[in-house]
């Protein structure tokens, strides 16, 4: 499960062929792909070499696995990290499906976002990193909203995340963890020895967050590790 990457670089380049090929061949095969970005540190350089694939853009729907509710413009939105590493040259010609809008809450955010969201499902690639915690999207531990939002029972593809949890402490709209397994290829980027760790305390059944799309075998998961991060 676990592919090990002698740097970030490497790790990068690997991601971004597996995605590239993954959306090329639902191209190929259904004319269309879809793709759940995701924010943090991992996977800027994933996006920096996703601009030189060969791939059509225009066929390629693009929204992201949780998001911070601040507009585009934040330095703390993910909207804005796709914007700056992705959204130039060919890419720029996807259809981008926010989670944010300009509404009083994050559930309102949520609510407003979850139809748009769950018609592109089922997904072909979903993006993922994962905190030292063993949160993924914004599925954090400890949260009040955390079993609902683990609840495969449940329909809702989005929910918001209430101030006062996760690093920064905002409100976040996060896809639930049924949405995330409707897909058909999930890459998990960590980086350094804690989060190594991490994945590996979760596969053997620990009860994190990152354990629900480990210890299931309705969708295929890379684990890409390298020892540090890049930029």
């Amino acid at each position: 499960m676990l592919e090990m990457f002698p740097d970030s670089d490497a790790a990068a380049q690997a991601a971004a062929d597996g995605v590239a090929e993954a959306l090329s061949a639902a191209i190929a095969t259904r004319g269309k792909a879809t793709l759940v970005a995701t924010g943090g540190r991992s996977p800027g350089p994933v996006y920096d070499r996703l601009r030189a694939a060969k791939l059509d853009w225009s066929r390629v729907s693009v929204t992201l696995s949780d998001e911070r509710f601040v507009p585009p413009s934040s330095p703390d939105s993910n909207a804005g990290l796709l914007q700056r590493r992705l959204f130039s040259g060919p890419p720029a010609a996807a259809a981008f499906v926010p989670l944010w809008s300009d509404v009083a809450t994050s559930d309102l955010a949520a609510a407003a976002a979850d139809p748009a969201v769950a018609a592109l499902a089922p997904f072909d690639v979903v993006m993922l990193g994962m905190g030292e915690d063993g949160h993924i999207a914004s599925l954090l531990p400890g949260a009040a909203f955390l079993p609902a939002a683990m609840d495969l029972s449940r329909p809702a593809a989005a929910m918001g995340v209430p101030a006062g949890v996760g690093s920064p402490p905002m409100p976040r709209i996060t896809l639930t963890l049924k949405a995330l397994l409707e897909s058909r290829a999930i890459f998990l980027l960590i980086a350094g020895e804690v989060k190594r760790d991490v994945v590996a305390r979760a596969a053997a059944g620990a009860d994190l967050p990152v354990r629900g799309i480990l210890a299931q075998d309705r969708v295929p998961v890379r684990v890409l590790w390298a020892p540090s991060h890049g930029q």
